[in-house]
């Protein structure tokens, strides 16, 4: 079993709060969206002529799309396990009120949300949970980037189900419309059962079978 290093993860928990101001700013924007561009909400499959390992059979939940740029998360590209109480050692914030430690909460698989900025860490998690910082993404599926959400995993008050994610991929004003155009990323609707698919090599075929457009 791969396990990610301490410190690495310290920093990328580090980062957390800062992701959260960052997706704030997303969804405030994400109203200007461009008519043509793909919706916030729906997976972006790459081509099999795409051959950049970062992107390689890769599928990205779009979680907004507006005139300034595009912002998602990949789904499928795990890089380890890491035992949530560790990750959260030496956090006071992760006691409870009697300053008792909380109790463990299992591991937690770790993924490349893409590679941009892996200093920021991401939620993405089923909507039975909400906190004023969670984002609403799509039909049953939201994001949530602060600590807090990893500190109610482990008191077992978390949503029923959550990837946790380094890093984003983020495209500029009009380039993902232009990859897109060139047939380098297929459109699908992102549903839960496929966003959360243990099973994460089969999430790309799956996904490029409910693609919305001809090969």
């Amino acid at each position: 079993m791969t396990m990610i290093k301490n410190r690495r993860m310290a920093l990328w928990l580090g980062s957390l709060l800062v992701a959260a101001a960052m997706l704030a700013r997303l969804g405030a924007a994400a109203d200007n969206a461009p008519a043509d561009a793909p919706a916030s909400g729906q997976l972006l499959i790459a081509a099999a002529t795409i051959q950049d390992p970062r992107f390689y059979h890769g599928v990205i939940l779009l979680v907004r799309c507006d005139a300034k740029g595009a912002f998602g998360i990949m789904i499928n590209r795990p890089l380890g396990e890491r035992p949530i109480a560790d990750l959260l050692a030496g956090d006071d914030a992760a006691k409870d009120r009697d300053g008792k430690t909380a109790p463990a909460g299992g591991m937690i698989r770790v993924f490349l949300g893409g590679p941009v900025e892996p200093q920021y860490g991401f939620v993405i998690h089923s909507t039975d949970y909400r906190s004023a910082a969670t984002v609403a993404v799509a039909d049953g599926i939201a994001m949530t980037a602060t600590r807090a959400i990893l500190r109610d995993i482990v008191r077992h008050r978390g949503p029923r189900q959550y990837r946790f994610a380094i890093g984003y991929s983020g495209w500029s004003a009009g380039q993902l419309d232009g990859e897109i155009a060139r047939r380098d990323w297929f459109v699908a609707p992102a549903t839960p059962d496929l966003v959360f698919d243990a099973d994460t090599d089969r999430i790309w075929r799956t996904a490029l079978s409910r693609r919305t457009q001809e090969l």
